[in-house]
């Protein structure tokens, strides 16, 4: 690693400890289970039910390391989309424009919540060409979202563009959104929380999304419990592509099982 890629990687964790006001704490033994599943990637954890809330962090450097948020980013897109009044509300239908894409899922007329659980990039695309890179930027000013830049050579901003975040970055943004505390409508906020919901029982409720850039994944979210939230942001290399991809959920819940955030019922199968 370069000198300057250990500077900025110093630099955007020193931004997180202070904008998470608690010190992270690394994690050796959570080693154990990346190793386990072969991956090697960063998990950060902010665990607010205890008071001091606790930032545990495997792998540190990574954690503050900028990478592209791949499908992370239809958390705040589907939000700029509301906001920009491209996007009426979650019952828009947009037709299917017949190109066979490599995700069945995509193939098929889509809303946001379609959009959003199949990952349907090509809607996105949408929001993306009628929000337009100038909009698009001054949102990502507005809510201090990685490095806030969507421009982009080829493909889309947040896949195969400029825009990146960090994992400590990603726990602060949805801690945003946790609280309401986006400059976007509770209404609206609300909504988007409402469609990252991936499990719940009566004492808890597990929100997160997926992403992958083809190289490396994502998972991140949080999980609520009356005792307060446990906020999650997960990024590993994806050698093997998508005979990969369900590490991201497995690393993740085998970590928030073994500090009692998730009851070991939920292993993921």
């Amino acid at each position: 690693m370069s000198v300057l890629n250990i500077i900025s990687a110093v630099f955007f964790i020193t931004s997180a400890q202070l904008s998470l006001a608690a010190e992270p704490v690394e994690q050796p033994n959570w080693q154990a289970v990346f190793s386990k599943f072969n991956a090697k990637g960063t998990l950060v954890v902010l665990d607010e039910r205890v008071t001091p809330a606790q930032l545990l962090v495997f792998n540190p450097e990574r954690a503050g390391r900028r990478m592209s948020p791949a499908s992370t980013f239809k958390i705040p897109h589907s939000l700029m989309a509301l906001d920009a009044g491209v996007l009426k509300d979650e019952f828009q239908l947009f037709r299917w424009d017949g190109v066979e894409r490599s995700f069945a899922g995509h193939n098929q007329d889509q809303n946001l919540r379609s959009a959003m659980r199949t990952s349907a990039i090509w809607v996105y695309e949408i929001f993306a060409k009628q929000i337009g890179e100038k909009r698009a930027g001054e949102y990502l000013q507005k809510i201090g979202y990685g490095n806030a830049n969507p421009s982009t050579d080829k493909g889309t901003y947040w896949v195969d563009g400029k825009l990146a975040i960090s994992a400590y970055e990603q726990i602060e943004f949805v801690k945003k959104l946790y609280l309401n505390q986006l400059p976007f409508s509770k209404e609206h906020q609300l909504l988007v929380k409402d469609m990252m919901i991936n499990q719940a029982d009566k004492e808890w409720i597990l929100r997160a999304k997926t992403g992958w850039e083809g190289r490396f994944g994502w998972w991140v979210g949080y999980v609520e419990w009356q005792a307060g939230p446990v906020f999650f942001a997960l990024n590993i290399d994806t050698p093997e592509r998508m005979k990969d991809l369900y590490k991201r959920e497995a690393i993740v819940r085998d970590v928030l099982q073994s500090i009692g955030a998730l009851p070991v019922t939920t292993a993921a199968q």
